[in-house]
């Protein structure tokens, strides 16, 4: 089964992945220069991002969209398995959000340009001052009302377990006092494991927990940190405990 799968992969699904991310990157690109940045900065995304889902023959369910508002601004929090995070938040989280990526992935072709036209946040952790304007970027699009997603643990598991979270999303939203939406991402590493290139079908379960809203006096980082650890990781199964 798997041999006719990879035959299947370099016959089909790949070379229509490539023709869907190449379209999906002009749009964005030509829609975000028009103008129209808020809705061609997301939408051809999420077709993009079910299209590499299906075509993959990968099944993604999800729990607990009736937890979020379209209507109010979010930072969601997501564990990190596999590249497929990316397909799965993109196109079965149901908001509209920006990234917080890290840098180096601006040098993908057409794709990087793409997200910068499409005003995703770039991570430069360079110096100090190009933190700095990292923070300001991210700090504009929260004032203007858009969510924004982001891993915490910074890179994707190697073993499939949770690492440890930085601090940098939680500080955003200790200083705008916004709701924090913890996000489990349960069956990624099985699709496609940082040490592989092709991706295997399987299913994805994409778990939305409830907002965790600022207490009176504000959130102490600490604690918003370990609470939304806490949320990710109980809707995992125990073998990744």
């Amino acid at each position: 089964m798997i041999y006719v799968y990879r035959i299947y992969q370099f016959l089909i699904m790949l070379p229509v992945m490539l023709v869907a991310t190449v379209i999906t990157a002009l749009s964005t690109i030509i829609g975000s220069i028009a103008g129209g940045g808020k809705w061609w900065g997301y939408y051809p995304e999420v077709i993009w991002s079910k299209i590499m889902c299906r075509i993959a023959l990968v099944k993604v369910s999800v729990e607990g969209r009736d937890n979020i508002d379209a209507n109010t601004s979010y930072m969601f929090v997501a564990n990190h398995q596999s590249a497929y995070d990316i397909f799965t938040i993109y196109g079965y989280l149901g908001h509209n959000f920006r990234w917080m990526m890290k840098k180096e992935l601006r040098k993908i072709p057409l794709v990087g340009y793409a997200c910068e036209t499409a005003k995703q946040i770039y991570v430069d952790k360079s110096s100090t001052s190009a933190l700095r304007h990292t923070m300001e970027r991210a700090e504009q699009l929260l004032r203007g009302g858009m969510s924004v997603v982001v891993f915490p643990e910074g890179a994707r598991t190697w073993d499939g377990d949770m690492r440890k979270f930085k601090k940098g999303a939680f500080l955003l939203a200790t200083e705008f006092n916004l709701p924090i939406v913890p996000l489990t991402i349960d069956g990624a590493f099985k699709v496609l494991p940082r040490f592989k290139k092709l991706p295997l079908w399987g299913h994805i379960k994409l778990t939305i927990h409830k907002p965790i809203n600022p207490p009176e006096g504000g959130f102490v980082l600490s604690d918003i940190m370990q609470q939304s650890y806490d949320e990710i990781k109980s809707a995992l199964p125990a073998k990744n405990e």
